[in-house]
């Protein structure tokens, strides 16, 4: 007689699989629930605040981003004597137990939440009681949410809520049949390990016709032979952590993440009891900084776990960013405020970047790491890519600068790991390095709204640990997973740049209004600590060092992944604009007070106007003061009176300056502009050249249809044009030096002002842009096809640039159309080029000869009013004579969005000493080193001074001071000291170099 067919037996297995699950829990007793609902979370000893709701199973309890807290009554029946009971909890929504104390115990989730049910099942529903729990009386609080894991509205009802008894036996005969018949699915097909597999599956079923605890301790006797059976010498261990991606914003508000960080990392500690070898980490020092501040009890008991070692503080940033937007200084304190948090509060260094999410990595990262103490990088975003397979999964990355950092990215390609047979699997069969490397690392649990790690997990690695037919697997922390991979460095192969995403280019211009305040908080943030270390040399300590700390802090928050790029929902761009306008106006405020008393010191007299520059260079320019303006020469980082500047008065035909008959001009340059508004000829009387492509127009003001999502556009969006704004009416003038057209678009129901201003002195022309954008599923683009050709584009990014290919001739280069810039980007030529500058922009497309600029697009998920609005941005153009380099444009960036500030003394006063004669408080003699801070010091009152090579050259260069200072020394961007800094400063390509000057 034949044997049966092993398809057959599998599947006879696979079917038998639900039945198992349906008999571990057998309800016995229903609870009494009653809960107070309220709109937004209130504390414990507010709990029966809400609107009373007497529920059971079915009724309704709330509505989307509804609060309650739940009270659940029984008494444990006798029935259950002898056995393990449990409770049985499913509201439709997340939910935390709490102790007497309104302390969290354990995270509840909803099995009907929203995941990727390939990766497992979410939900969390059981509670434990014990072996003792007949006639115990239940009388338990918990703080709920009406939303799911990923903020999605389940019917808001209660499910369940019941006493059962868990039937143990059952229980692990059920991850016993599970792992044995997904490891059966996953050996080779003709081998003796998988006939034995599905041989002892079948056998055990034969068992189970019945399922109650007799039968399946027999069968689990039957499975234990092949549980049992061990793997020999490896050739790739996993290194597996749980992990619980939460994101502190996205499609739920700011809020509800401090309530999901309470229930994840309450399931973690409860779990941690159950099961011994359980390694957890989790990162983002903001997250612990709410379970410090909302729940202290949890967060000591956190404190117990990590001093343990089982629980891994993770990442060295203080959230995980968004790294193509956040500027150069924002990621340094990104890392600084997250370092030193973690070294304050559990005294561990980090020394492993933590981003498994975002959306792209600037390639100057690796110096930022390095110059941090920072050694290592953990993400796995890149396996999202479209087109092309990034070629590894364990590399050196290496930056613009040189500086190189080991990198890993988890061959499973997730974060979300089930931790399953198929996980290490795939983690085997395909790990792009396994040639050279012995090491995995595998991140296991339910992430992205959180809820980690649940029972499903823990008990499926317990019995993977070294089972034959699978890589061995062992729990432990990520540090001593790269300490591994670290000894098998010198095989790795090298990645030099970007780390772009293939994926999620949208992100460089979703949410325009919060993009623009972030440009703004970081600029007015450099001009504070600037004005405020000015006001420090001068000899006032009144350095706002804790305001500051707070204000920036809260600045790093929002740019976190999914609030910066853009791709939240609507009410956590409500929440952030309204916060961004008050620190914005907070900063300005504050700005203004320490110049006033900068000026007063100085010895302005009451009334008499002083002019700062932040910047490294002294600049002539014209600045407004009381409706006059003013042309005034400021030197670097100082600052000059404005009784000593020109007042400007209204132009004479001798000045050059003219508007109107279609042009603007200027001494320097020469627009034409034609009857569509579109501008036709840009001549640079300067060189004698035309900028724009003959025949062609610049300042083309495209609208695009978009049906895409906050993260992602068409690729094909240029073949599906919906029109171009029409003028309606435009107006030239020349008003007090400046040369301006107005222009009125409108497209649809939306309008655009545009303000094209030429100052007599220019060399750059601006745009001061003002939009009420109302187009759902559109987006606005503007372009300029140069007289310039060349096969790279020349990108500003985080201290440096980046050229990036301006052809289309491979895959690589076709799906990096839309490309990540900050202040400038320029086509240039040896002899000649043009740039295109930006105060809030960032996604860019250069293609041949054409600059573009991505103005704004109106998603309509996950926010689907995005960008329906009034939005304010400039943008300017400038021709110049050499390549960018000899042109300094990067200078030019800079300016436009760091303006000359003007302040006033708010009383007279009169100074002596160095106080008055200060008028520039650092200088540096070498035109391609850019000063990016000055700030105090975080541990002293020394001034940090961070300088960084622009241009991608060797440089040298001396700094001079405007006041005795006692000594300069070298340190690194956690401020520690490297050693003493020389008359002069050498710097290789893109370096940076921090500086701690004693006064």
């Amino acid at each position: 007689m034949p044997y049966e067919t092993k398809r057959i037996k599998l599947q006879k297995a696979k079917d038998l699989l639900p039945r198992i699950r349906e008999a571990i829990y057998q309800p016995v007793s229903a609870l009494k629930v009653t809960a107070w609902v309220t709109k937004e979370p209130v504390p414990y000893a507010e709990r029966t605040s809400g609107e009373l709701v007497e529920l059971t199973p079915g009724a309704k309890w709330g509505n989307l981003w509804d609060c309650a807290w739940f009270r659940f009554e029984g008494i444990v029946p006798e029935a259950v004597s002898g056995k393990k009971a449990v409770m049985l909890i499913d509201v439709n929504g997340e939910l935390c137990l709490v102790d007497k104390e309104g302390s969290p115990m354990q995270g509840l989730t909803n099995i009907n939440s929203e995941f990727d049910f390939s990766l497992g099942l979410p939900g969390k529903r059981v509670v434990d009681l014990g072996y003792e729990a007949a006639g115990q009386q239940i009388d338990l609080w918990a703080d709920a949410g009406c939303n799911d894991l990923f903020g999605r509205y389940r019917s808001g009802t209660l499910k369940e809520a019941d006493i059962a008894i868990c039937y143990e036996e059952i229980r692990q005969l059920y991850y016993d049949y599970e792992v044995l018949i997904e490891l059966a699915e996953h050996t080779p097909e003709n081998g003796a390990r998988r006939e034995r597999l599905i041989q002892s599956l079948y056998d055990a079923a034969h068992k189970l016709q019945v399922i109650d605890e007799e039968t399946a301790r027999q069968a689990r006797e039957i499975l234990a032979k092949e549980l049992a059976k061990k793997g020999g010498d490896p050739v790739v261990t996993v290194s597996a952590i749980g992990h619980a991606h939460i994101d502190l914003a996205w499609l739920w508000p700011i809020r509800e993440t401090i309530r999901k960080g309470a229930r994840t990392f309450s399931t973690v500690l409860t779990n941690m009891e159950k099961y011994p070898d359980y390694v957890f980490g989790a990162s983002q020092p903001q997250l612990y900084q709410w379970m410090k501040e909302y729940y202290p009890k949890l967060y000591d008991r956190i404190k117990e776990r990590i001093q343990e070692g089982r629980w891994e503080v993770q990442g060295a940033m203080w959230v995980e960013p968004d790294t193509n937007i956040s500027g150069g200084e924002a990621l340094v304190r990104q890392i600084l405020y997250g370092k030193r948090f973690f070294q304050q509060e559990f005294g561990q260094e980090m020394k492993v970047l933590w981003l498994p999410d975002v959306f792209g990595y600037a390639a100057s990262l690796p110096q930022l790491l390095r110059k941090s103490g920072v050694d290592y990088m953990m993400t796995q975003k890149l396996s999202w890519n479209v087109y092309n397979t990034h070629p590894h999964h364990s590399f050196e990355w290496e930056g613009i600068d040189g500086s190189k950092v080991l990198a890993h990215l988890p061959p499973e390609d997730t974060y979300n790991s089930p931790g399953a047979p198929r996980s290490l699997a795939k983690i085997e069969n395909s790990y792009l390095d396994r040639n050279v490397s012995e090491h995995a690392l595998m991140l296991f649990g339910i992430g992205d709204g959180g809820g980690g790690p649940g029972e499903e997990h823990l008990e499926r690695l317990s019995r993977e640990h070294n089972l034959l037919g699978l890589p061995p697997v062992v729990q432990e922390s990520s540090l001593s997973f790269f300490h591994k991979l670290e000894e098998e460095r010198a095989r790795f192969q090298t990645y030099r740049g970007e780390l772009y995403l293939e994926k999620h280019q949208g992100t460089l211009t979703s949410q325009a209004r919060n993009k623009w305040y972030n440009r703004k908080m970081e600029k007015s943030l450099r001009e504070l600590e600037f004005a405020a270390s000015l006001l420090l040399a001068m000899g006032e300590n009144a350095y706002p060092s804790e305001e500051l700390e707070g204000i920036w802090k809260e600045t790093l928050l929002y740019q976190f992944h999914d609030i910066l790029p853009g791709s939240s929902i609507t009410r956590v761009f409500e929440e952030s604009l309204e916060r961004y306008a008050a620190m914005h106006g907070r900063t300005r405020e504050l700005i203004a007070q320490t110049y006033a008393r900068v000026a007063e010191l100085a010895g302005a007299r009451e009334g008499q106007a002083v002019v700062f520059n932040s910047l490294p260079w002294e600049r002539e320019e014209v600045v407004e003061h009381k409706g006059s303006r003013y042309a005034v020469k400021v030197p670097a980082m100082g600052f000059a009176s404005l009784a000593e500047a020109e007042l400007r008065q209204e132009q004479t035909e001798q000045s050059g300056l003219r508007a109107g008959e279609q042009l603007l001009e200027n001494k320097n340059l020469l627009i034409r502009f034609g009857q569509d508004g579109s501008i036709e000829s840009l001549y640079d009387k300067a060189a004698g050249r035309e900028a724009i492509m003959l025949g062609q127009k610049a300042n083309v003001l495209t609208v695009y249809h978009d049906r895409g999502d906050a993260w992602d556009f068409p690729r094909d969006y240029r073949e599906t044009v919906a029109g171009r704004m029409k003028l309606e009416e435009s107006s030239f003038s020349v008003e007090q030096g400046q040369a301006v057209l107005e222009q009125h678009y409108r497209f649809g129901e939306s309008t655009l002002v545009q303000r094209i201003v030429l100052d007599e002195e220019a060399t750059t022309v601006s745009f001061e842009s003002k939009a009420d954008w109302k187009e759902s599923e559109k987006m606005l683009r503007v372009s300029f096809p140069v007289q310039v050709m060349s096969d790279h584009v020349n990108c500003e990014i985080q201290f440096g640039y980046l050229k990036r290919p301006t052809t289309r001739n491979t895959m690589i280069e076709f799906v990096r159309d839309e490309i990540c810039a900050h202040q400038y980007i320029d086509l240039s030529q040896p002899d000649y080029g043009v740039a295109l500058l930006s105060d809030s922009k960032y996604g860019y497309s250069a293609e041949r000869n054409v600059l573009d600029i991505n103005l704004l697009r109106s998603p309509s998920y996950p926010d689907p009013v995005a960008d329906r609005a009034e939005h304010q941005f400039v943008y300017a153009v400038y021709p110049h004579r050499g390549d960018f380099i000899q042109a300094e444009v990067y200078r030019k960036g800079y300016e436009l969005n760091t303006p000359l500030t003007v302040a006033e003394p708010s009383q007279a006063s009169s100074a002596a000493g160095r106080t008055a004669s200060l008028a520039s408080l650092v200088q540096v003699n070498h035109p391609h080193v850019m000063i990016e801070a000055v700030k105090k010091a975080e541990d002293s009152d020394d001034l940090i001074i961070r300088l960084y090579e622009v241009s991608g050259t060797f440089a040298e260069t001396s700094v001079g001071f405007g006041i005795p200072v006692s000594l300069v020394e070298e340190v690194d961007l956690m401020e520690n000291t490297i050693g003493e800094a020389g008359a002069k400063l050498s710097f290789q390509p893109f370096e940076i170099k921090s500086l701690r000057v004693k006064l």
